[in-house]
């Protein structure tokens, strides 16, 4: 980029950032009123797919074309996917232990907390963690790699929505059914990684990630894809999730001890282990 291209993209970043915050807030808001701050998480996909659309509206005179055009679709249809399935799932379902947990511990106003912690939070990740996409829509050029880490991102991309919206489909088909109350799913690609969702998504981060990587200043965005990564696997996700089943799912260690924890692969042969 040209330094007025570097500033005119900092405007349309900082534009973006705003727009993630008031967005955020009235979410904060919506849950206030309705005692429930789990509705947060089905804003978070489809606010990436904001963070794309509003990028790609603002520097329609920048970018390459069909990296626009491809990192602008596989962010809307990813983020869009994802919000509708975390919205299915959870209406009308009481608040999210992580978040009541968090409340109840709570030093000073459980609502200021949770607007800082979560609401502001998530709007701040959600615009870091989207740089890459953000880059790559005002982005032009290639490398001398042509268009092979565009191809190679895509490619991951394509297998990270597929991981993701197939273990989320065989997870919701397994609790719809009553006989499997109170049991652990380990079937489907659930027999493979304890997070087949947390894996697709770490794979479209990096897919996205790719699609742009030939174009300057992309490659300097790798810690947005690093963060998600970490986020999945260290932070808010899988470590939280461990801990409410642990407590909650008879066999879950055993599960634990022969299931890979995020990389997908065969389990391992546990004598006497059971689900």
């Amino acid at each position: 980029m040209q330094s007025e291209s570097v500033g005119s993209f900092a405007a349309v970043s900082g534009v973006v950032l705003l727009v993630l915050v008031i967005v955020f807030s009235a979410v904060f808001v919506a849950g206030v009123a309705r005692q429930r701050h789990r509705y947060v998480d089905a804003v978070w996909g489809s606010a990436f797919a904001l963070a794309a659309v509003v990028t790609a509206a603002m520097t329609t005179e920048h970018g390459d074309g069909w990296r626009r055009w491809l990192l602008t679709l596989c962010t809307i249809v990813w983020g869009l996917r994802l919000s509708i399935h975390i919205a299915r799932r959870g209406w009308g379902a009481p608040e999210d232990p992580r978040y009541a947990a968090m409340l109840g511990k709570a030093r000073g106003n459980p609502t200021l907390v949770a607007y800082t912690k979560v609401y502001l939070l998530q709007a701040v990740l959600v615009w870091f963690i989207s740089l890459p996409v953000q880059v790559g829509l005002v982005a032009t050029g290639g490398s001398a790699w042509g268009v092979t880490p565009a191809v190679i991102g895509l490619l991951l991309w394509l297998l990270g929505i597929s991981f993701e919206a197939t273990g989320d489909y065989q997870l919701a088909r397994f609790k719809a059914d009553p006989a499997n109350h109170g049991r652990l799913m380990s079937e489907g690609l659930w027999r493979y990684t304890r997070h087949p969702n947390y894996f697709g998504d770490a794979c479209v981060w990096w897919g996205l990630f790719l699609i742009g990587a030939a174009a300057w200043p992309v490659p300097l965005t790798i810690l947005s894809p690093a963060l998600m990564t970490w986020l999945l696997t260290s932070g808010s996700g899988k470590p939280m999730v461990e801990a409410h089943l642990t407590n909650t799912r008879p066999g879950y260690a055993d599960y634990v001890a022969r299931t890979s924890g995020f990389i997908p692969r065969p389990p391992k042969r546990i004598s006497g282990a059971s689900d």
